[in-house]
């Protein structure tokens, strides 16, 4: 069972920055894929950024240029820097995990494939005008 803990959120104002870890239980060798997702009040959960095991990266519209998802060398911990913090970047964060290659879209890893098995508890971001 592999277990997610994330970390690094707070409130900053507008315009500041954060930089979000999550930090895996056990590390696959194998292919992967991993996401950042976030859910404000009252709205849906929406995918952020997506990894996949090759390194390939994708954003969400509303991040790019803003956002960047990365992992530590040894794999155990996966971040999201968020820089030009905006008041409707204000949500809980989570990080997921699968244990296979993630769904491509026009080569990019797509927000929209089988549901994640293995999810964080996130963490709160407030971002004040």
């Amino acid at each position: 069972q592999v277990k997610l803990v994330e970390s690094g959120g707070g409130s900053v104002q507008s315009g500041g920055s954060l930089r979000l870890s999550c930090t895996r239980s056990e590390y696959t060798h194998r292919g992967y894929c991993m996401g950042w997702f976030r859910q404000a009040p009252d709205k849906e959960r929406e995918g952020v950024a997506m990894l996949d095991s090759d390194g390939t990266t994708n954003y969400a519209d509303s991040v790019k240029a803003r956002f960047t998802i990365s992992e530590d060398n040894a794999g155990n911990t996966l971040y999201l820097q968020m820089d030009s913090l905006k008041p409707e970047d204000t949500a809980m964060y989570y990080c997921a995990e699968d244990r296979y290659r993630c769904t491509l879209v026009n080569g990019l890893p797509s927000f929209v494939g089988p549901p994640f098995a293995y999810w964080g508890q996130g963490t709160q971001v407030t971002v004040s005008s």
